[in-house]
């Protein structure tokens, strides 16, 4: 039998992408389509928005109305939107699959108090390959140790609007918590002017944005001598997209809870 799945935001990039790859997936089916109320895809059908012909399943703007318990949310919106519908998904126990970025403040606040509350998925980045390098940092991380100084440096595409990504401050995070340290006081966002000799436990972080890059994360991990590169280069979102598929496809099978990446993966 297979998982029915809503997409929302499903007239954007990400959604058409989503959409495209549901509709074609042999375990997966879409369910429902949601964008933003007044959106000119409102009513039109959802698979031939995405390109992949009829599906018989219109975009609304009313998520209430199509979140069911079986049925699957992937949400890659904004903040506010994604926070509107895991309300929505907790009162109806409905799981999602969260890879939406730039939470702050109480909106970061509000998403940790609702995930536990249904079953959850939320990650910075979708992709099995980002996921296997946030591994692979932290063994790398342990293993080198205050002798290397790490720098992680991240490009994404122009139209991106939250910086540094969400992936890059979950490589920042995992190089952190591996070497004990506090990112909060020992993160370093850009250097400009004359800013002193780096420090022994800072973590630097830099943003490029530019083109259509869909995402390139690298964490360099320096010492004398040598040198230690770790890369991921997104070539398209279909990757974004079938790691959601894939935790969608796992999290059905789940109690409520809130779920990572590394959870789905076996990581």
């Amino acid at each position: 039998m297979k998982t029915p799945m809503i997409i929302c935001g499903a007239a954007g990039r990400m959604g058409r992408t989503l959409l495209a790859l549901v509709a074609q997936h042999p375990d997966a089916t879409v369910h429902g389509a949601v964008e933003a109320p007044g959106h000119a895809s409102i009513g039109q059908d959802a698979g031939e928005q995405a390109g992949v012909g009829h599906l018989g399943v219109a975009i609304v703007s009313d998520f209430e109305a199509v979140v069911t318990p079986e049925a699957v949310t992937l949400d890659f919106t904004t903040p506010a939107a994604t926070l509107e519908h895991l309300r929505a998904a907790v009162a109806k126990k409905g799981p999602m699959v969260i890879g939406t970025t730039g939470f702050e403040g109480a909106e970061q606040r509000e998403l940790d108090a609702l995930a536990a509350q249904t079953r959850t998925v939320i990650a910075a980045n979708m992709s099995v390959g980002v996921n296997v390098l946030l591994r692979l940092v932290d063994l790398a991380a342990r293993a080198l140790g205050d002798a290397f100084d790490p720098e992680i440096l991240e490009l994404h595409h122009r139209m991106k609007v939250d910086a540094p990504s969400g992936t890059a401050l979950a490589l920042a995070r995992a190089v952190a918590a591996a070497l004990g340290r506090d990112l909060q006081t020992e993160a370093r966002y850009g250097r400009h002017g004359i800013v002193g000799r780096r420090t022994e436990r800072e973590i630097g972080i830099v943003a490029l944005r530019g083109g259509d890059a869909v995402g390139d994360h690298t964490v360099f991990f320096t010492g004398m001598g040598e040198r230690l590169e770790l890369t991921h280069r997104a070539q398209s979102r279909d990757c974004l997209a079938r790691g959601a598929i894939r935790a969608a496809l796992w999290l059905v099978k789940q109690p409520a809870s809130r779920y990572s990446m590394a959870d789905v993966l076996g990581l």
